[in-house]
């Protein structure tokens, strides 16, 4: 793993799934045949600070139901880091100019102004590569096709809203998180390593 910080703010998030991958691996009959597989890395300053690779709980219906709720599951990490480090900026990492200023009344030095900046932590992006997923996350209601996964995994859209996050779309030759899915090829898996 090659691991190089960009030194920006960034904390963002690579998402998928794998719909029922260990159909005709496992026996017909056995349960985790039809079960799907999400897999996220969490970048930082584009380094991985968190990665996941594990089996959903429920089975999905179809693609986009099993990359939606990998993308929920994703948001769960995201969120509560998210909200960490603006907690770490705000009271840790504060910009302090020390250079000391007059202040127009002063006819000495003795008047310092220290200027505080709160070091801002941009908005989030989250990567994801399936269009009936993203159109699915960015839908201001809900369908009767799919309340049955209204309850469970709608939670994240008012959060998305409120905390700078926002969901984009992403080729699949550049998912970075196809790697916690699938096995991979060795071109892939080269450049997976190299985000």
């Amino acid at each position: 793993m090659i691991i190089k910080p960009n030194h920006k703010q960034n904390l963002d998030c690579y998402v998928d799934s794998d719909f029922a991958g260990l159909y005709g691996v496992y026996p017909d009959q056995d349960p985790n045949s039809t079960k799907s597989r999400t897999g996220y890395v969490i970048l930082y300053q584009g380094c991985p600070i968190l990665w996941v690779s594990k089996m959903q709980t429920q089975c999905a219906l179809s693609t986009m139901e099993s990359e939606y709720l990998a993308l929920s599951q994703s948001m769960r990490d995201l969120i509560p880091l998210r909200e960490i480090l603006k907690d770490i900026n705000s009271t840790v990492f504060k910009q302090v100019d020390h250079t000391p200023k007059c202040s127009a009344n002063s006819k000495s030095f003795s008047d310092i102004i220290t200027d505080e900046k709160e070091i801002s932590l941009p908005p989030s992006k989250v990567y994801e590569d399936n269009n009936a997923c993203l159109k699915f996350a960015r839908l201001p209601r809900l369908t009767p096709r799919t309340k049955h996964i209204a309850v469970p995994y709608h939670w994240f859209r008012s959060k998305v809203e409120q905390l700078e996050i926002s969901i984009e779309p992403i080729n699949t030759e550049d998912q970075l998180a196809d790697q916690f899915t699938k096995p991979l090829t060795t071109d892939k898996f080269i450049q997976a390593r190299k985000p």
